[in-house]
């Protein structure tokens, strides 16, 4: 893979499939074991986008490394699968995060595994509480959306990867291959930082999408049209009075936590 921003490069086919077939095998491992895990980040969005998938290495999205939400109460089983699985982990990261997240590397075939427990909490924190159960293999739809929607430093292959999304599913009120904008509008009205952040990266997926070569004419008009009725729909979400008073302040005092980069 060529040096670049972080998750855009050129990516051959076999390096793809390397962390395809390594997921597959993680996650057989983990349903062998009784163990819930929901894939999150690029995998995730490959697998749930049969029909747009492609666009990922067309775009130059590569895969860094295989990524999971699962619940804190099975960390130690998860523990052990990965021990098993031929991962050593980072000890330190868990310690660090009070058993948030869990790293595990296998260096020597250049895979890197992130476990994020009850939540994903970077710039905005994504629960998972009730949720994990809704699909399979991947998080739900709307929770795949909000994951890329509310890192405000936004990048590349985030874009791409939600543009896929749009493309692929429709809004709508369940979680079944449908994005679950009712659950998206009402949690952005209960928080004004993050209704804030996931409108302002809508409009920038809206605008880039409109740059893509490799996208078609159709396609283009079919992304904005999918940001202008999710914008519509968390538009006419009745806020909470929470909301209401923070909007005020703005933008000027800063409404979200600064994270480090994680692939």
């Amino acid at each position: 893979m060529t040096n670049g921003p972080i998750g855009m490069g050129k990516q051959d086919q076999a390096e793809r499939e390397k962390f395809e077939n390594e997921l597959k095998r993680i996650l057989k491992a983990s349903a062998d074991a009784d163990i819930l895990l929901r894939v999150i980040g690029s995998l995730a969005f490959q697998m749930h986008c049969p029909q747009f998938g492609y666009l990922q290495a067309a775009m130059g999205r590569a895969y860094t490394d295989i990524d999971f939400g699962a619940y804190g109460k099975q960390s130690k089983q998860i523990q052990q699968m990965m021990a098993a699985l031929g991962y050593t982990e980072n000890r330190e990261v868990f310690i660090i995060s009070e058993g948030e997240r869990a790293i595990y590397d296998k260096p020597e075939a250049g895979l890197h595994v992130d476990i994020f427990y009850e939540k994903l909490d970077f710039c905005h924190a994504i629960f998972w509480k009730d949720r994990l159960e809704t699909d399979s293999p991947t998080i739900p739809l709307a929770e795949l959306l909000l994951e890329k929607m509310q890192i405000v430093q936004i990048n590349e292959k985030d874009i791409i990867d939600t543009i896929m999304l749009l493309l692929e599913h429709p809004l709508g009120v369940g979680d079944n291959e449908t994005i679950n904008i009712q659950r998206i509008a009402a949690i952005c009205a209960a928080d004004w930082g993050f209704w804030r952040t996931v409108t302002m990266n809508l409009d920038k997926v809206r605008q880039l999408a409109q740059q893509y070569p490799q996208l078609s004419g159709e396609q283009k008009t079919k992304v904005e049209a999918q940001v202008n009725a999710a914008l519509a729909r968390m538009e006419a979400e009745p806020k909470t009075m929470g909301w209401k008073l923070r909007a005020r302040v703005g933008d000027r005092v800063k409404w979200y936590k600064d994270v480090d980069e994680v692939g």
